[in-house]
């Protein structure tokens, strides 16, 4: 017999009232999970999909397991070969006692040692992100009178990923209650939200604590050590110089270099990708539209080049692997409440996204990033180039029957 036969064989008994009724929540997350439900989502942001929220917010979830395994040993190895490099005396910390107490090493060369370095870092963040911003989402359906829903699991864990291993825990409390509260709950909740609740979070900190946030100092989290990221690199000397600083294009394309905890690796990135668009989670549109943008404007800037400015020179297939924008790409262009919802809308919220990136990147000396204000500037126009799709095809049918 079958797991879903014998399921359904003694449903009855499990529904609310049955004889096994408290083990019910145990035969719905099987269900859910493994299968697809019987019903439907009869409200907001999904109504017209067969598809549950707990199953898209799960499928997300996975698709991050790639970043989330490699960030943390990333984040171990880029912490144990500072330390190797500065000597001893920088192996300083609760978690270097942690560490030692279990007689494991800071050894650069050991994934062991590097992964659970790296652990230490990720897991005080997200705890910190999951119990602040779950006591609000709390709050807030306690207030309303309606159930917790799956949405913040994946905006607690997006949020985690962008934040860089030294971020004080205050202020990583702070960054995602201004996100839940101020970027979600004062809209309603899950799926009436226009501006990405984790961006939100991530921004409001970096405008509010610039310190903490970027600079050379806080990619990496040993004290005293110092060093320029890849893009920074770039903005002051030009991409050519990034092999000089020890950094190929397949370093960054899988990762190894600075960076926030699940940013850095690209192919981590597009291994999420691939099971998002597998389960037809994301929408292949705003992926196209955001790398044709990118490929567009970046060739653009490259025959207009500029004496002065190095990024002008700085090709597509950089843009991609360095910074954020793999990782924004992923699993933020495609968020689904927050992006276009036309066909004709994606491509260009994706397009226009993707444009945008390279424009700061390149013209904004002050901030060699980008992609995290691209993607906010798309979700505020999003409404918008729905509006104009659907109008515009609006009067192309009325000129049909004319």
């Amino acid at each position: 017999m079958g797991l879903r036969n014998f399921f359904d064989r003694i449903e009855p008994n499990f529904t609310k009232g049955g004889k096994y009724e408290k083990y019910f929540p145990i035969y719905e997350m099987i269900e859910s999970f493994i299968y697809t439900p019987k019903t439907v989502t009869t409200a907001a942001p999904h109504a017209r999909s067969y598809v549950d929220m707990k199953r898209i917010m799960t499928y997300v979830v996975i698709a991050t397991i790639p970043c989330i395994l490699f960030g943390m040993w990333n984040t171990g190895y880029q912490a144990n070969s500072a330390i190797a490099a500065m000597g001893p005396d920088a192996a300083t910390g609760w978690r270097i006692g942690i560490l030692q107490a279990f007689g494991i090493s800071q050894d650069p060369s050991s994934w062991f040692a590097n992964f659970s370095h790296g652990f230490l870092y990720f897991l005080p963040i997200y705890l910190t992100t999951l119990i602040v911003g779950g006591i609000w989402e709390v709050i807030f359906a306690t207030v309303r009178g309606h159930e917790v829903n799956e949405g913040f699991l994946v905006t607690s864990m997006l949020y985690t990923l962008i934040m860089p291993a030294t971020a004080p825990l205050w202020q990583v409390a702070l960054g995602i209650s201004f996100g839940v509260v101020i970027g979600k709950e004062v809209f309603g909740g899950t799926g009436k939200n226009f501006l990405n609740p984790a961006l939100v979070g991530r921004a409001f900190l970096y405008f509010a604590y610039p310190a903490s946030m970027s600079g050379d100092t806080v990619w990496t989290p040993v004290d005293g050590f110092s060093g320029a990221t890849a893009l920074s690199v770039s903005a002051s000397e030009g991409y050519q110089q990034l092999a000089a600083n020890g950094l190929t294009w397949w370093d960054s394309f899988f990762g190894f270099m600075q960076g926030s905890f699940g940013e850095t690796s690209t192919l981590a990135c597009l291994i999420g990708l691939a099971f998002l668009l597998t389960t037809r989670i994301a929408n292949y549109r705003l992926i196209l539209g955001c790398l044709a943008g990118t490929i567009g404007f970046s060739l653009l800037l490259n025959l207009i080049g500029s004496d002065s400015n190095p990024m002008f020179s700085m090709p597509f297939y950089w843009h991609i692997v360095v910074g954020g924008y793999a990782f924004g790409m992923v699993f933020m262009v495609t968020e689904p409440v927050s992006a276009s919802h036309t066909n004709l809308g994606r491509y260009i919220y994706g397009a226009l996204i993707g444009v945008m990136v390279v424009l700061i990147r390149v013209i904004n000396p002050a901030f060699p990033e980008g992609m995290m204000l691209a993607i906010l500037f798309g979700n505020v126009f999003a409404p918008l180039i729905d509006y104009f799709v659907v109008q515009a095809n609006i009067k192309r049918r009325a000129r049909r029957h004319v």
